[in-house]
């Protein structure tokens, strides 16, 4: 399966939802929420692709970086690749109906599983949805579950359990999604949390934790302090909040403030696996892809999912060999290219 073909079928599938741009940058789809745009202007997606593409790579051959590895260790599981499914739900009313739920969160996460990687999931509204991506995670054999900052710690604190079950390895919360309305209008507000509140999830599971949506140094600080063991630098993919930065302006202060202190993963307008190499630079210990998995998920199921992966980190292990990078961990400052 090439990428080409995949493409070309998820734009048949996904007509009228997605146009599979030959850049997916959020121009075109801007607004598009139901769908696969960014909210408001779609300027919050446009950064975040607009930010990586800004940076560039210094490119060093006089080394011995020949067969550069590309395996990292997270929550104490290996992965042959640093990038990995982005939790993403709503298929049907973002996507197209050419696949329900189930199939296509089981093709990001069995995807990314057979790639070498994890897929996480996300926890819609709809309690239905949910159970779908907890499938997909038995079925797969593992995953991550995100679960929506609701106002009720205790209904938090039920779907973390289901996930326990279902076989994650770790679980968390998304705070970029606490100012979604579509949630409130299902009868389970969200909202933000407080330190306490952190703490208190925290406490209930023996899972690593995960918060996702932090965009701001003084923010990973406190998920150190409350004990979390990884944060997601994520402005959601552009779809709550417009006009904030990219994920890629942001990073670099936030891995000052924190790197070596807990799990810093990028997520937001990765196209390419150079893109990935951009991210790690920045301090980035792995990389979550969405919207691109959508596409190889509608475009190829399972097998398109794990062909976009396997294409990232091909990129990837190209651009390290390109910049003098023997392993994930050689990544740093000094591939990246200042004026």
């Amino acid at each position: 399966m090439d990428v080409k073909t995949i493409k070309e079928t998820a734009k048949k599938k996904m007509a009228g939802k997605c146009r599979v741009c030959p850049i997916c940058n959020g121009k075109v789809c801007a607004g598009e929420v139901p769908g696969m745009g960014g909210t408001g202007t779609g300027e919050a997606f446009a950064e975040n692709v607009k930010a990586l593409a800004n940076i560039k790579l210094n490119m060093r051959t006089i080394h011995s970086a020949l067969q550069p590895e590309t395996s990292i260790e997270m929550f104490n599981h290996q992965f042959k690749t640093p990038i990995m499914g982005a939790p993403i739900t709503g298929a049907v009313i973002n996507a197209g109906d050419a696949l329900n739920e189930l199939q296509m969160v089981s093709a990001i996460v069995e995807g990314s599983s057979l790639a070498g990687s994890i897929g996480w999931i996300g926890d819609p509204a709809n309690p239905s949805l949910y159970e779908d991506g907890l499938q997909s995670i038995r079925l797969a054999g593992q995953g991550i579950a995100i679960i929506k900052p609701r106002l009720d710690l205790k209904e938090i604190k039920e779907l973390f359990k289901l996930a326990e079950k279902a076989g994650a390895i770790a679980l968390g919360v998304d705070l970029d999604g606490a100012g979604l309305i579509t949630m409130a209008l299902k009868g389970q507000p969200v909202g933000p949390k407080t330190k306490e509140e952190l703490t208190e999830l925290i406490q209930s599971t023996k899972l690593p934790f995960i918060v996702k949506g932090i965009m701001t140094a003084d923010e990973a600080i406190k998920c150190v302090e409350v004990g979390a063991k990884a944060i997601v630098v994520s402005n959601h993919g552009g779809r709550v909040l417009d006009h904030t930065p990219g994920a890629a302006d942001v990073l670099p202060e936030i891995a000052k403030a924190v790197k070596g202190r807990i799990t810093i993963l990028a997520d937001g307008g990765v196209r390419s696996g150079a893109d990935v190499l951009k991210l790690l630079a920045l301090g980035a210990d792995g990389v979550l892809i969405g919207r691109p998995l959508i596409v190889g998920a509608y475009g190829g199921g399972t097998e398109g999912v794990k062909t976009i992966v396997e294409k990232y980190t091909s990129e990837l292990k190209a651009a390290m060999i390109l910049t003098g990078c023997k392993s994930i961990k050689d990544i740093g400052p000094e591939v990246l290219w200042h004026r």
